[in-house]
């Protein structure tokens, strides 16, 4: 009886909603968007409010994750303004100084906040709270970008009608490129996001090498390189 008193609650988890992290701090957001995959979220990231806004006219989320501190989106505005339909549920992170003016605009059971700094565990709360009666609709699926396409459900992907053979680490990197598509990812980035650690350049060099080699086989090519900053898909 006293070690059920002693064991810890789980932790707060998805069920594979999407969720789209808004946060101009790379950092931040690298940390957000990592811990909310790790608990089973599928996520995508913007850092501007004018990225931000394009990815939810382009593709449905469930959850949107948005820095109210944006310098460019401070007219984000309630959920309903963004995605008549289909909206996606609004979780604000938030400074003391700013809550005043935001509290107004949160739609009850549709928009949450946090404030700053932010706490992993609060939004893991909050977000669960937020989608508790969302599950992910039957075209989140595949991710796809052009040919490329991903199967969460069973870790393969293919490009067109050819099956692209991944190890778990390729998969991970490859999902990440295409969860990001057109952002430049820093090799920090991406070794934080695939191993949860940081390693030496010369493997993440090695894991990109082996990913281009099975993904670009055909052209267009997919996976770039920006010497000096990172990677990218596009």
């Amino acid at each position: 009886m006293y070690a059920n008193l002693l064991e810890k609650p789980s932790p707060p988890r998805g069920n594979g909603q999407h969720v789209l992290v808004v946060v101009d701090d790379p950092g931040v957001c690298e940390h957000l968007a990592t811990a909310l995959e790790l608990a089973g979220y599928r996520v995508g990231t913007a850092d501007t409010g004018v990225q931000g806004m394009t990815r939810l006219a382009e593709q449905r989320f469930d959850l949107v994750v948005w820095d109210a501190t944006l310098p460019d989106g401070q007219h984000f505005g309630r959920g309903r303004r963004i995605a008549p339909v289909d909206r996606p549920r609004l979780l604000f992170l938030t400074t003391c100084d700013s809550l005043p003016g935001l509290v107004p605009e949160l739609a009850p059971g549709e928009g949450d906040y946090v404030t700053k700094p932010v706490r992993i565990a609060e939004v893991l709360a909050r977000a669960q709270v937020l989608l508790r009666d969302v599950r992910p609709g039957p075209s989140d699926a595949s991710p796809r970008y052009g040919d490329l396409v991903l199967d969460d459900a069973t870790c393969r992907a293919r490009r067109g009608a050819r099956p692209l053979d991944l190890t778990p680490a390729e998969y991970r990197l490859l999902r990440h490129l295409l969860a990001n598509s057109g952002r430049v990812l820093s090799k920090e980035q991406i070794s934080r996001h695939v191993w949860g650690e940081f390693r030496a350049h010369q493997a993440i060099e090695k894991l990109v090498s082996r990913l281009r080699g099975k993904v670009d086989r055909e052209e267009p090519a997919l996976i770039h390189t920006r010497r000096g900053f990172g990677y990218w898909l596009g």
